[in-house]
């Protein structure tokens, strides 16, 4: 297990030098940048001779007038130290730009995954253990409901209705009074839990009732194997036989899945935090794609490509804990 767990480490390096080194090029490709319209803009403003010799200057601190590779080795080595690049619209080095939208995104997306499978698996179990009764198509109506809906419509209904009937409105993680206080304090605490139960809600709908199908699924086709049979023939409650013996064995594609669900999870943050003004890295991402901001838009990139191999890396080393079975050399 070791063994398998140290070469996934060293095969996850050059997978993020590759993921880096596409993402550097890509957001390159169409034409123009971020520095192109603030160019504009400076011959609007002081004329052709001067606005020229700005723009040779910006391009000088950027590294713009440098070809390609080097700005690419430039920007990677600077990893090694946290020397992420400087953002071309916010002025502000990048690691400045993105610890604390990194933090919340990584608060929101774990729980968010661990309220999706605390509410998942048991309604699966249930559904399956009471097949065709009318709680389990009650459920699985509801599971299909919620997949249907999309994520910034339910976040919409939740700030429309807790504003109708509670007078407060919702929208991003703090209220007015603490949102500009740098100091934690426990009221800035309790604030911020205050708030987080509607973006947790919103995100794991979609992602609750969708794992609720696959554990149903499951559990009913490990229901009709021989050792279920058996155990039951021995005088097992079903009760065990339920949870201690099928469960386990149908659990097993959800863990798989559950490192695949980080960057769904992710994805899904950027319009949910657009609708709620959350700060994620989601909308900051997008705006930086917008502005071909590529020091900005490279480093958040490298960074969930890195949640997405350690997601599928932990869910492996799940996998093999939950079923013995399992075994990597």
């Amino acid at each position: 297990m070791m063994n398998y767990i140290a070469r996934r480490l060293l095969f996850a390096i050059p997978t993020l030098i590759a993921i880096s080194i596409l993402s550097f090029v890509i957001i390159q490709l169409p034409p123009g940048d971020y520095l192109d319209q603030k160019i504009a803009q400076l011959e609007q403003q002081y004329g052709d001779s001067s606005s020229m010799a700005q723009a040779d200057q910006l391009r000088k601190h950027y590294g713009l007038d440098k070809p390609l590779p080097v700005r690419y080795v430039k920007w990677v080595s600077g990893f090694v130290h946290g020397d992420f690049g400087e953002s071309f619209r916010y002025e502000k080095p990048v690691n400045e730009l993105i610890w604390e939208r990194l933090a919340y995104t990584l608060m929101l997306s774990i729980g968010s995954l661990f309220f999706t499978y605390m509410m998942a698996i048991p309604i699966g179990i249930y559904s399956a253990s009471h097949k065709y009764d009318w709680k389990d198509n009650t459920l699985t109506f509801l599971a299909f409901f919620g997949m249907s809906l999309p994520g910034f419509l339910i976040a919409l209904l939740i700030i429309v209705a807790v504003y109708k009937i509670m007078g407060v409105p919702l929208f991003g993680l703090f209220s007015p009074f603490y949102m500009n206080q740098g100091a934690w304090s426990w009221g800035k605490l309790m604030d911020l839990i205050n708030h987080l139960w509607v973006p947790l809600l919103v995100i794991s709908v979609n992602g609750t009732a969708a794992l609720v199908r696959v554990m149903r699924g499951n559990l009913l086709d490990v229901l009709g194997e021989p050792f279920v049979r058996t155990a039951r023939a021995k005088g097992l409650k079903e009760s065990v036989v339920l949870i201690k013996h099928a469960s386990r064995i149908a659990i097993n594609p959800l863990i798989s899945m559950l490192g695949m669900s980080l960057p769904d999870i992710l994805s899904g943050t950027t319009i949910v935090s657009i609708v709620l003004n959350l700060p994620t890295v989601g909308p900051l991402l997008l705006q930086a794609l917008q502005d071909e901001d590529m020091y900005l838009a490279g480093t958040i990139i490298v960074f969930m490509s890195m949640l997405l191999i350690i997601g599928n890396l932990l869910a492996d080393i799940a996998l093999a804990w939950v079923d013995p079975r399992i075994r990597y050399e």
